[in-house]
């Protein structure tokens, strides 16, 4: 926790004193960073992943200068396996911290969830060997989640997911109450792209998992469903408290007709 009555310069030795890699900075840049007359910090992103044993977060420290300029320290906070002392590191930009998340961890900090499926409608040709591929399909586990969450406004997120699920069984007020703590979250895809015909229309199926990071340390996760198997050909949304759940609800969808 920043301390709000530290001095710029205060601030800036105490980042330089303990960042392990402090002396790759530019001299340039340190030397800008001298002049600094008033500076701010944020959260930008954390990571957790309990059962690796794995977490981090990352800093944005912005200084406004004396010539009128701005400059921007990237902050990486983090412990591995087995560690119980955090370890800092600082970047002059976003592209090196980005690659030190990549040497230290093994990925790019960024998740790009895609489904590469081709999005041409499929035709069934038996209706128990579709209902064996239904199953198959929608019974798919999501990959491993790579967990960037990003500090945005995700309590309101949280708001807006459960606002707009139309099912019955969605999540009720105990998970609503729990999710308005939540600081930080991340969206990924874990299905989607894929039509097929049922009655002689393309039905299209999407798979969303809403990760929160709530104050307490503790995440949470809501699925939704967004589909098209409706008596109309509507989109809806459905919302589900667990990836099983969502992934039942998909296959009794496409299975009405």
């Amino acid at each position: 926790m920043s301390d709000p009555y530290e001095t710029t310069e205060a601030h800036l030795d105490r980042l330089l004193g303990r960042a392990l890699n402090s002396f790759d900075l530019p001299d340039p840049l340190v030397g800008r960073l001298r002049t600094a007359l008033a500076h701010s910090s944020s959260l930008h992103t954390t990571h957790h992943s309990p059962s690796a044993g794995l977490w981090r977060e990352t800093h944005r420290h912005t200084y406004l200068l004396a010539d009128g300029g701005a400059e921007s320290l990237w902050e990486l906070v983090y412990r591995q396996r087995g560690e119980l002392t955090a370890r800092h590191e600082l970047f002059a930009g976003r592209s090196e911290l980005c690659l030190a998340v990549a040497r230290l961890f093994g990925d790019v900090p960024s998740q790009v969830a895609r489904d590469l499926a081709p999005k041409g409608a499929q035709q069934a040709t038996d209706p128990q060997d579709d209902a064996a591929a239904l199953s198959a399909l929608f019974a798919a586990p999501a990959p491993p989640p790579q967990r960037e969450y990003a500090v945005e406004q995700s309590a309101d997120h949280a708001r807006r997911v459960l606002r707009r699920a139309e099912n019955a069984d969605r999540p009720g007020e105990q998970v609503a109450l729990r999710l308005r703590s939540a600081y930080a979250h991340q969206i990924t895809q874990a299905f989607g792209g894929r039509q097929w015909l049922a009655d002689g229309r393309g039905v299209g199926f999407t798979l969303y998992e809403h990760a929160f990071v709530l104050v307490d340390g503790s995440e949470v996760s809501l699925w939704e469903v967004e589909h098209t198997a409706t008596p109309d050909g509507r989109h809806m949304c459905e919302v589900y408290e667990s990836e099983a759940a969502a992934r039942e609800a998909m296959e009794v969808r496409a299975r009405v007709r």
